[in-house]
């Protein structure tokens, strides 16, 4: 494994344990599993996931 290969998944595992899922793996996951469907810009992920999280229009979690 590289050191920017390394560094990747160091930095992929941290983003996790602070709960903010991976837009490569997403994008790798739609190609893989989901090639007929649109796949998200990465703010819209980031959107999206945070809304799923958080509550937001669908969740509707306060505070």
């Amino acid at each position: 494994m590289s050191a920017a290969g390394l560094w990747r998944g160091l930095a992929d595992a941290g983003r996790l344990m602070v709960g903010v899922p991976s837009y490569r793996t997403y994008v790798e996951h739609m190609a893989a599993t989901h090639p007929d469907r649109p796949v998200m810009t990465e703010a819209a992920f980031f959107r999206d996931r945070q809304e799923a999280r958080y509550g937001g229009r669908n969740g509707g979690k306060c505070c």
